[in-house]
């Protein structure tokens, strides 16, 4: 899986192996990993992402976050940034040894969420994935491709994002998947559970969004 990592690895957990490929290494996850998907196209990467992905990763006991940098956002019309630019924004945003980049759903030709879980649970089979959204995504997850099969493949971690956080046990997510909804105060062992299973998580939120950042880019140009 080419993610890059920053700084050492996680002792006895994953073990890192050198290479060029963006940043400075392609780790190898150990069997029984657990690592959270953070997916998106990060344009541009904002220090909302890397809140959320800390405090997601300390909340569940993850060894890392990597964020799957998308080509394009399927239900957007944005065209985003260059790859290799937002490659390089989202290493200089996420510093720190546990979160990760990577452009793995462009190197094996995936566009969807669930294409991309099911390929690298196949070349992973040992690793226990888990997948992290916003609460605005989930209560649109009936957008998504094949979004019942989706949720039948891993588990996914919910963070709070304005707007949407009450919208969620009434969504048709959150009614069809009701009876698989783990409690906020289980959290420390959801990482252990088998999908279907999701969890909504108090705390930490951002009301940042890359596509507000990119107006006021575009606003400061004008």
């Amino acid at each position: 899986m080419p993610c890059a990592a920053q700084g050492k690895r996680a002792p006895n957990r994953v073990q890192i192996k050198m290479t060029q490929t963006h940043a400075s290494a392609m780790p190898y996850f150990a069997p029984g990993t657990y690592i959270g998907l953070f997916g998106g196209s990060f344009d541009p990467p904002h220090a909302g992402h890397r809140l959320v992905s800390l405090s997601v990763m300390r909340t569940l006991g993850l060894d890392y976050v990597c964020w799957l940098v998308s080509p394009q956002n399927p239900l957007k019309n944005h065209t985003p940034n260059d790859m290799t630019e937002r490659l390089a924004a989202c290493q200089r945003m996420a510093s720190h040894p546990r979160l990760m980049v990577s452009d793995v759903e462009t190197r094996i030709g995936t566009q969807y969420a669930i294409d991309t879980v099911r390929q690298l649970k196949a070349r992973h089979p040992e690793v226990h994935f888990t997948w992290l959204m916003g609460s605005d995504n989930f209560v649109n997850l009936q957008q998504w491709k094949q979004w019942q099969q989706f949720m039948q493949e891993v588990p996914v971690v919910i963070y709070p994002r304005s707007g949407s956080t009450l919208k969620v046990t009434n969504s048709q997510a959150g009614q069809v998947f009701a009876r698989q909804r783990v409690a906020t105060s289980q959290a420390t062992d959801f990482k252990h559970v088998e999908a279907p299973a999701w969890i909504m998580l108090d705390g930490v939120r951002s009301d940042l969004s890359s596509s507000a950042l990119r107006q006021r880019g575009a606003n400061k140009q004008d």
